[in-house]
């Protein structure tokens, strides 16, 4: 299987984030500039285990938390479905 490339990894625009998925540009409050290139930091962090791993032991990305068959998607916990 190839790698996801860091681009879509990385992407917190996908469809399906977890709610749960935090990014510190979220809380930039400023007017969006196209002129500023993003920094793609790939700094993120579960809001229910505030690190970068979920509760259910994976990394919090989201690559990985826009995946709905995740067992704590949405919900913090990591019951089977």
């Amino acid at each position: 299987m190839m790698p996801m490339p860091d681009a879509d990894r990385f992407n917190p625009h996908r469809e399906d984030l977890c709610p749960a998925l935090r990014w510190k540009g979220q809380f930039i409050l400023a007017e969006h500039d196209p002129s500023v290139p993003p920094s793609n930091d790939g700094l993120f962090w579960c809001m229910h285990t505030q690190t970068c791993i979920g509760p259910d032991g994976e990394l919090a990305e989201p690559g990985n938390c826009c995946l709905k068959g995740r067992a704590c998607h949405g919900t913090g916990t990591c019951e089977t479905r």
